[in-house]
C-alpha cells in the first residue's frame, strides 16, 4: 500500500515583493484614472444627474475592496502564466493582455451595455487598463525571474 504525502506549496518571497510592488503601481495607476480620466468623463456624460461619480471615503473604500481583488488576482495570474510559459517581455505583455481584456473587457463592455457609461469609455478607458496591466505584469515577470 503506498503512502499519501500531502504537498502543501509555500508563497515565494518573489511572489510577495510582486505584490507588493503591484499595491503600489496599481493603486497609483487607479486612483490617477478615475480621476482624471473616468470621473471627468462620467460628470460631462451625466451631466445634472446626482451621485454620478462621487469623491467620497465610501467610494473609495468600495474601490479599495476592487483594488485588492484586482492587485492579488492579477499577480497570482501573471505568477502562474510565467510559472508554465516563462517570464520573457513577450509572455508579460501576452499575460497582461489576456487579463486586461478578460477583466476591463468584460466590465466596461458590461457598463456601457446596460447604459451606465457610454461605449466611448470602452475605447479611452480599456487601453489605460491595458497599460496598466503591462506595466504589473512586466514588474511581476522582473521579480520572478530574480527569485
Amino acid at each position: 500500500m503506498s503512502k499519501i504525502t500531502e504537498h502543501r506549496p509555500t508563497i515565494s518571497r518573489g511572489f510577495w515583493l510582486a505584490l507588493a510592488a503591484n499595491f503600489v503601481w496599481i493603486n497609483i495607476s487607479e486612483v490617477w484614472r478615475y480621476l482624471y480620466v473616468v470621473r471627468p468623463m462620467l460628470l460631462e456624460e451625466k451631466a445634472g444627474l446626482s451621485g454620478i461619480a462621487p469623491f467620497d471615503l465610501t467610494t473609495f473604500a468600495i474601490w479599495s475592496v476592487w483594488d485588492t481583488l484586482l492587485i492579488v488576482s492579477c499577480t497570482a495570474f501573471f505568477w502562474m502564466w510565467f510559472s508554465l510559459r516563462g517570464a520573457g517581455l513577450q509572455q508579460a505583455m501576452l499575460a497582461a493582455t489576456s487579463y486586461a481584456v478578460t477583466i476591463f473587457g468584460l466590465i466596461w463592455i458590461g457598463i456601457a451595455n446596460m447604459g451606465l457609461a457610454s461605449f466611448q469609455f470602452f475605447w479611452v478607458a480599456t487601453p489605460f487598463a491595458w497599460a496598466e496591466m503591462a506595466i504589473a505584469a512586466t514588474m511581476t515577470a522582473a521579480i520572478f525571474r530574480a527569485s
